[in-house]
């Protein structure tokens, strides 16, 4: 019991240091302890976090293609197509190897992406 204490007592005082705006308290499965959730952050923040720096660079085509290749390619109108291509994956538009399923993002974090993808225009 008295750890749990000092676990909530640890967390909130975390909690109380951070920027209020970006933190939402969600309860966990675990002991009921309180932990954070990022809320606001950027599509740049989202792509660096993730496993697309595996395959894709800003300015070089690597395993898929460039950012810069896609701004080039398509427009403000396609965030809604490929924020669904980065949610459900696909092959084909750029060559052989497909890209895989990304279903860990919401919709809206994936339209966050396209639109930093898309700010790559030269």
């Amino acid at each position: 019991m008295k750890h749990l204490f000092l676990a909530v007592t640890a967390t909130l005082f975390l909690l109380s240091c951070s920027k209020k705006e970006n933190l939402e308290v969600q309860q966990t499965d675990t002991d009921d302890v309180p932990s954070p959730v990022v809320k606001n952050i950027s599509g740049q923040a989202l792509i660096e976090t993730s496993d697309c720096m595996s395959c894709h660079n800003v300015t070089e085509k690597m395993i898929g293609p460039s950012y810069q290749e896609i701004a080039a390619r398509y427009s403000e109108k396609d965030i809604e197509k490929l924020a669904s291509k980065i949610i459900e994956g696909g092959s084909g538009a750029w060559g052989d190897v497909p890209m895989a399923p990304h279903s860990q993002f919401s919709k809206e974090d994936a339209k966050k992406m396209v639109e930093y993808i898309l700010k790559q225009k030269k």
